[in-house]
């Protein structure tokens, strides 16, 4: 299959920000997925440097618009490879053979009639560099810039947009997917189900001159959008060229949704008009969101990619961003989010299965990849989890739901981890007779990790490497880079030697910003446990209790029926459970269980403990966990009960 995937090209009047790196990460996991399944792909992103906006830019630095282009064109070129990120093709709407490009399309336009001379009395946004209805207006404010557009009128060329309109319409319920998510093809369809008026395509060279002219009229230059869209056709060598025949039919755009009605409007009615094919699909996401307010170069309120990957590793920033975003929906930025997820996602979920697996590799195999033996339950279940995730993960790749398809990768990280502490290597490893029970158990481990490194290569590239490196193979080698030869069970071959490497995700320091957390020695517990009596000898008796004080503690059997971790805290869940009542309850437990492997189990809270608030929630008991060590690192391992019991029994 072919691919051609684009991000828009930047507008250069002012740095990149976190905004331009998600879209141009998507862009980029896409690519890479697209190509671990053997697809033929290109990549295109870019700047787009003409217009109102420049010129203006330009003038407060006090140079032209050509070395002003130029060296923010470059920020945007140079951040790229910080992230990892690595298109094809870097187009700038400069090159002299875009321009070539656009005004080969306008001269084909115009002169089939499609566009004409006129006068227009229209409200224009600066910042959006276009003309609003009063139906975009929000309290009479541009919605993305917050303030009110200027009455202009004047005259321009017009392209009739309004003759392709039923066309357009016809299109797009004819192929449900040429917008997604859906929410946005409903949003268009919306607009228009009112008549489209034609786009004014020009400005006067009287208050504009940096831009591209008319072939037909050198007293005007080409709106920037009109101009920039054409990126998409010229990065590909249209009219004539190999790649355009290759890649066009197979375009897919990502863009945000503030730029949904150029890209959905404007440019499939141009296309219409030029007598091409429209592209395949449009994918739109929403903002990031810093408070309640989008991220925006124009409001100021900006994060710097470069100064993420600095502080917290490029793929840390790379998961984080694909996967606290549902795409489509609007998302939150915050510092606290990012290490948050690095220390539990990354250092405790991911991080800790790779590295006690090797561990274990190393002390009872030598560092080599077992022979499996006999198959039993568990490691069936463990088969399955990865087989589930493996046929979840390339459909949710497929659509572009980054979230979910990451969410099954770390459903199979999670019962990885619980398939270790259910088999206790360390326990058959003291047990001659045990031997081939443990190398199957290690077997797993290795495929699982193997599996790992297969689906991670698209999002957290340099992790997938070092992981690679790990488990003794080249990074061609087609069971981690090939998803239709690699994607599926058993092909980790026996005697491999594996590698010793760097933790993949240290642990970040990040203090509680509130009290206490509810754990089985939590600060609600500590306050209200017995205290200490001296003994006559001078000795103290610890805990000491009578009968009736412990026929006081109401301790009870709980199934967890839902399990969440807590913003801002690497240490807390929060869990609903039936008691038979249902509560809440926070558990200090997050460095130890997943909020996946708790769903259904039970366990033994103590339910008539005071109410205590914790970190915003209020916790209605508590979880009744054990210490322990395991591999000389402690650990928690929650109380629970043998056999069928009812969740709300009493423990007696």
């Amino acid at each position: 299959m072919t691919t051609y995937i684009t991000t828009p090209i930047y507008y250069v009047n002012a740095q990149p920000h976190l905004g331009h790196a998600y879209t141009t990460i998507v862009a980029d996991v896409y690519s890479r997925f697209c190509r671990l399944c053997g697809d033929d792909v290109r990549f295109q992103t870019g700047t787009d440097e003409h217009g109102d906006k420049i010129a203006e830019a330009a003038i407060k630095e006090q140079v032209s618009p050509k070395e002003y282009v130029d060296r923010i064109s470059a920020l945007y070129r140079e951040s790229w490879p910080q992230l990892h990120i690595i298109p094809d093709n870097f187009i700038r709407t400069t090159d002299a053979v875009h321009i070539e490009t656009v005004q080969r399309v306008l001269q084909q336009v115009y002169d089939q009639g499609d566009i004409y001379f006129g006068e227009y009395t229209g409200l224009y946004c600066k910042g959006c560099e276009r003309f609003l209805t009063e139906k975009e207006l929000v309290n009479g404010n541009c919605p993305d810039h917050q303030r009110p557009p200027e009455a202009i009128t004047e005259q321009n060329y017009f392209f009739r947009m309004s003759k392709y309109q039923q066309q357009l319409i016809d299109h797009i319920h004819a192929n449900p997917e040429f917008i997604t998510p859906e929410r946005y093809k409903n949003e268009v369809l919306s607009f228009l189900s009112e008549p489209l008026e034609d786009l004014c395509i020009s400005r006067p060279t009287s208050r504009l001159t940096w831009g591209i002219a008319l072939p037909f009229d050198q007293n005007f230059v080409t709106y920037v959008w009109f101009d920039a869209l054409i990126n998409y056709l010229t990065g590909i060598g249209y009219p004539a060229g190999e790649s355009f025949q290759k890649y066009w039919a197979a375009a897919e755009h990502v863009i945000a949704k503030d730029i949904l009605k150029p890209h959905a409007i404007y440019w499939p009615t141009m296309l219409l008009a030029m007598g091409l094919p429209l592209f395949q699909r449009l994918h739109v996401h929403g903002y990031w969101n810093v408070g309640e307010i989008k991220m925006s170069k124009s409001i100021g309120n900006v994060v710097r990619p470069a100064d993420l990957v600095a502080e917290y590793g490029v793929d840390t920033v790379r998961y984080f961003l694909l996967r606290e975003m549902s795409f489509g929906l609007d998302a939150s930025f915050s510092s606290g989010a990012i290490v948050t997820r690095k220390n539990s996602d990354l250092a405790n979920d991911l991080g800790n299965l790779f590295s006690r697996s090797m561990a274990m590799l190393e002390k009872y195999t030598d560092s080599q990849v077992p022979v499996p033996g006999a198959t039993e339950e568990s490691d069936m279940i463990l088969q399955e989890t990865a087989r589930q995730m493996l046929s979840q993960y390339h459909e949710n790749m497929g659509r572009f739901q980054f979230h979910r398809a990451l969410q099954s990768v770390w459903d199979l990280i999670s019962h990885a981890n619980k398939y270790i502490v259910v088999s206790e290597p360390w326990v058959l490893a003291k047990e001659p007779a045990q031997q081939q029970r443990l190398h199957t158990v290690l077997y797993n481990l290795v495929e699982t990790l193997r599996l790992l490194t297969l689906v991670l290569r698209p999002v957290m590239p340099e992790t997938a490497q070092k992981m690679a490196a790990g488990l003794g193979l080249d990074g061609d080698d087609p069971r981690i880079s090939n998803f239709s030869q690699g994607a599926q069970w058993g092909l980790s071959s026996a005697g491999t030697r594996l590698q010793a490497i760097e933790p993949l995700f240290p642990r970040m320091d990040k203090p509680e910003k509130s009290g206490g957390a509810m754990a089985v020695t939590g600060t609600a517990a500590q306050k209200n446990s017995p205290k200490k009596e001296k003994k006559k000898g001078g000795g103290v008796d610890v805990g000491v209790i009578e009968f009736e004080q412990f026929q006081q503690i109401d301790l009870r059997v709980a199934e967890v029926v839902h399990a969440e971790r807590i913003e801002k805290s690497d240490r807390l869940l929060k869990l609903t459970v039936k008691a038979p009542d249902t509560r809440t309850i926070v558990a200090g437990i997050a460095e130890y269980y997943t909020p996946g492997e708790l769903l259904g189990r039970l366990v033994l809270i103590v339910a008539n403990l005071k109410p205590v608030e914790l970190m915003g929630v209020q916790s209605q008991g508590m979880v009744l966990a054990a210490k322990t060590e395991v591999e000389g690192k402690k650990r928690l391992v929650l109380a629970t009960v043998s056999g069928l019991v009812t969740a709300g029994s009493k423990v007696a």
